[in-house]
């Protein structure tokens, strides 16, 4: 299999790319650097079956020649990160919606296989936990810059299905749940990443809000190994699935597991919303997804457990 991964220097795409190439497959990247890293991908550009191109979605003549050398599209490029976000909703508007368009068009020429990364942000402000496929979504208002993400990918979706129900394009849509590991970066607002960095450096670990909001933790690893099996699974085909851990916890309970496993003395500090994005900021309470359906597709089941995953980070950041 040629698969073509768009983000693929990224921190999702860097690991696909890297667990595609383990099985034997054979990879394109494209990445614009926005919030990828070429540091992500180093350590492949030995490999003889990966390439990589250092450019954006919008460029369609490339875009083209990529798609048509490829048996699948992995779509991941995306601006994401809150901070991202709330600072530039112009960018993150335009850069999900018309990207997305640009590779569902191309891909439809040929019919290639595609999957849309989205987010669990697309439940908005639903209470109705956990969330299902096939719940209702709740979106806040569009004066609220923060909720321009979530939006952008539901309109990604329905784009994707649009596609797959008037066009016959193969699609799945993958909705993600704060994925984490290795390779993230903090910059744009990631919370465990933020974490360490401030934990190792004996910084005041900032939780943002009162730190009752609660989270659940997926390992990127097992993350790309679902990319990976509803690959081969044809009934994926025109479906969303949730990939997360359906195990919780508040992000102050997470700054004090990883200022114990890191040992660090660091103290927690509550940062009010209003301060650490925008007036007015409205955050989701609880996240947390109903795995069912994938578990059903695949046998999904998240391997990699809380503690081992914030392990895996603070000795990647100490490495660095």
């Amino acid at each position: 299999m040629k698969a073509f991964i768009t983000g693929g220097a990224g921190f999702v795409g860097s690991h696909l790319a890297e667990r595609l190439l383990a099985l034997g497959h054979e990879v394109l990247v494209l990445d614009n650097l926005a919030t990828g890293s070429i540091d992500n991908i180093a350590h492949l550009k030995s490999e003889s079956r990966f390439s990589y191109v250092i450019d954006s979605v919008t460029n369609e003549s490339l875009l083209a020649e990529m798609i048509d050398r490829c048996d699948v599209v992995y779509h991941l490029a995306a601006a994401v990160g809150v901070k991202l976000i709330v600072e530039q909703p112009v960018h993150t508007i335009e850069t999900n919606v018309h990207g997305t368009e640009i590779v569902l068009k191309l891909a439809n020429k040929k019919k290639k296989l595609v999957f849309i990364a989205s987010t669990s942000e697309v439940y908005g402000k639903s209470t109705d936990v956990p969330f299902r496929e096939d719940a209702d979504l709740v979106m806040g208002p569009t004066a609220k810059h923060r909720w321009a993400y979530a939006c952008s990918k539901a309109i990604d979706e329905f784009l994707a299905l649009a596609y797959h129900k008037e066009k016959k394009l193969p699609v799945v849509i993958v909705r993600l749940f704060n994925t984490v590991g290795p390779r993230q970066t903090g910059q744009y607002g990631m919370v465990l990443p933020t974490f360490v960095r401030q934990a190792l450096a004996g910084q005041p670990i900032t939780v943002f809000g009162d730190g009752t909001q609660s989270r659940s933790f997926t390992y990127v690893g097992d993350v790309v190994d679902a990319l990976v099996k509803l690959a081969g699974t044809t009934a994926a085909v025109g479906e969303v699935f949730n990939i997360g851990n359906s195990r919780e916890i508040t992000i102050q309970q997470l700054a004090e597991r990883v200022r114990t496993l890191a040992n660090s003395q660091s103290p927690i500090v509550l940062v009010p919303y209003d301060e650490a994005y925008e007036s007015g900021f409205e955050d989701m309470r609880r996240r947390v997804p109903d795995i069912s359906k994938i578990g059903r597709a695949i046998g999904f089941r998240p391997r990699v457990e809380l503690d081992e995953i914030i392990v895996k980070v603070i000795d990647y950041f100490r490495e660095r």
